[in-house]
């Protein structure tokens, strides 16, 4: 991300690198606390939660972070007037990058929670804030010489799991092949790493996992943190997709002590879309990853607790001399207590029924259309599963990278069931083949590495078999309300969560068979699956929330919860 090489630096370099007026630091200082570095001195190791924002009053001091062959690469020398910090500091999460001061220097440091009151209360400063802030990230995402380092083969399947996993989560890394690189070779040898054992991860901090799981990656990395058993939230909210991520928002911006619990990453199925262009206030579209980091990032911004990824999986009713609340058990031992409990979790990607198929995921069959899979496929001809708008704009995007699209949906027709204006433009792709009333067969390959498609058409009966690497799933989606199959939570025949009048004739639209648990977006029952709805939902249960609190207390409605449990 040095200011020469990268191009947001240097387009965009005075918002990403800001000079602070005196009057701007003047205004800054009720936030922070006085700090002195000597020349020389490291300020901040990359691992490592740093201090807080930093910033500059004399002296100067160089951001670096890690090159290839282990040189250090300096992205910029600050000196008065600058800042040091990105989005890690909005969170109190380990710094991406190192700080050396260059020479003595004189500071005003403001920890986490200081630098988002400093955002609430000073809004003109803190747009300019948190605009370097993302802009810096975004320059650490397309530098890839920042975060994690992941060593194996670059088409293996767990390497694309974690890359995915990264990816999706906002975090800078670099993938280094095992096969040819020799920054990868050297390091398989100095931590006399067994071939099979790979991928490795080499984490800022230092520590190497051998193929990790993500929530063991996300902790090293300090995505995850333990969770305070001895804190009481007003709302635990399950799930991170725009339905989540609304109520995330509006709860903390209004007062509410808020977590969030997401087993995989931000965004939800919106992140899969490569393009949302009818989602209102984006007339020239946004992906769906660009739209969901913005939220989890404002999130943040009003103080939302992210505990992602970890999942929730079992929702208990507790009285004790707290009062009444809920229990969140998320594995390992941790617990979130809630006063309220919001149910966002969604819905899971439907699978086909081949027999063979899991054979074949996470190398040949995605359920997701990024620039990762975009790579693996490039000048290829590929084959999507699907009719729904998430197909539509995956399509689209694939076909800019691949020789060939080919398009199967089982009904006759795309128009029922995707926007006219995704429709016209697959006609106008010329690469796209629309394959209607057909069916995938079969898939075959050997050791995960698909080779051939067969597909039949149900009104000729006619197979087809071709060559193709990479097949990509869009065929809807199922309730992700497994884990509520022992919290006794009305669920509806197809298992969506039921809500309001048809559970409690008290209980409001959003409200479930348990008084103070809520269910929004996708996973309730006779919601609308659009973005829009979901975040739409997302913000009217706050008010909802708001309503039961002030109703219930955080003592209150002991009897009922405790009979409810």
């Amino acid at each position: 991300m040095s200011q020469s090489a990268n191009p947001i630096s240097i387009a965009r370099r005075d918002q990403m690198f800001p000079a602070l007026a005196r009057a701007d630091i003047d205004r800054m200082r009720r936030f922070g606390e006085a700090s002195s570095y000597a020349a020389g001195e490291q300020i901040v190791k990359a691992g490592e939660v740093a201090p807080g924002l930093i910033v500059i009053l004399s002296g100067k001091v160089d951001i670096t972070q890690g090159g290839r062959f282990g040189q250090r690469e300096t992205i910029v020398t600050h000196g008065p007037g600058n800042f040091v910090g990105e989005l890690a500091q909005l969170s109190a999460r380990p710094s991406l990058v190192d700080v050396g001061a260059v020479e003595p220097v004189e500071a005003l440091v403001i920890v986490s929670q200081r630098l988002r009151d400093l955002m609430v209360q000073e809004a003109n400063l803190g747009e300019r804030i948190m605009r370097a802030l993302i802009l810096r990230r975004v320059g650490l995402l397309q530098s890839g010489a920042a975060g994690p380092i992941i060593v194996g083969p670059v088409d293996g399947g767990d390497v694309l799991r974690l890359q995915g996993f990264l990816a999706r989560s906002g975090q800078p890394h670099r993938v280094l092949d095992s096969d040819a690189d020799p920054c990868a070779k050297t390091l398989i040898e100095r931590f006399h790493v067994d071939p099979h054992h790979l991928p490795i991860v080499l984490c800022p901090n230092g520590k190497l996992l051998l193929n990790p799981g993500e929530n063991e990656l996300a902790r090293c990395i300090g995505l995850v943190r333990p969770v305070d058993a001895t804190k009481h939230y007003d709302v635990a909210i399950v799930g991170a997709g725009p339905a989540g991520l609304a109520a995330a928002v509006y709860a903390a911006s209004e007062g509410l002590s808020t977590i969030v619990l997401d087993c995989r990453a931000f965004g939800g199925q919106a992140g899969a879309s490569s393009r949302i262009e009818n989602y209102l206030g984006f007339p020239t579209g946004i992906s769906g990853m660009a739209l969901m980091a913005r939220a989890y990032n404002q999130a943040q911004k009003f103080g939302v607790e992210m505990v992602i990824p970890d999942e929730a999986k079992l929702l208990s009713g507790v009285t004790d001399k707290s009062g009444a609340h809920y229990t969140l058990d998320v594995g390992d031992g941790e617990t979130v207590r809630a006063r309220t409990v919001v149910i966002a979790s969604g819905a899971r990607y439907r699978r086909l029924d081949i027999a063979n198929l899991a054979q074949f995921e996470g190398t040949s069959v995605h359920y997701w259309a990024s620039q990762i899979e975009a790579r693996l496929c490039g000048g290829q001809e590929v084959a999507l599963v699907g009719a729904g708008n998430s197909a539509g704009q995956a399509a689209v995007y694939l076909a800019s990278h691949v020789r060939k699209v080919a398009l199967l949906a089982r009904g006759n027709s795309l128009d029922a069931s995707m926007s006219r204006y995704l429709v016209e433009r697959i006609k106008a792709q010329p690469n796209i083949e629309v394959l209607t009333g057909s069916e995938i067969e079969a898939l075959e390959g050997h050791e995960g590495n698909l080779a051939n498609v067969r597909w039949r058409n149900r009104a000729s009966g006619v197979e087809t078999v071709r060559p193709i690497r990479h097949l990509f799933l869009f065929i809807g989606a199922d309730p992700n309300t497994d884990w509520l199959a022992k919290c006794n939570v009305a669920l509806d025949p197809k298992g969506f969560v039921r809500t309001g009048l048809e559970v409690a004739p008290a209980h409001g639209m959003m409200e479930t068979s348990r008084s103070g648990v809520f269910a929004i977006g996708d996973v309730r029952s006779g919601s609308i699956k659009r973005v829009a709805a979901a975040v739409g939902e997302g913000a009217q249960v706050v008010a909802a929330l708001h309503a039961y609190l002030a109703q219930n207390g955080s003592h209150a409605a002991a009897p009922e919860l405790a009979r409810r449990s």
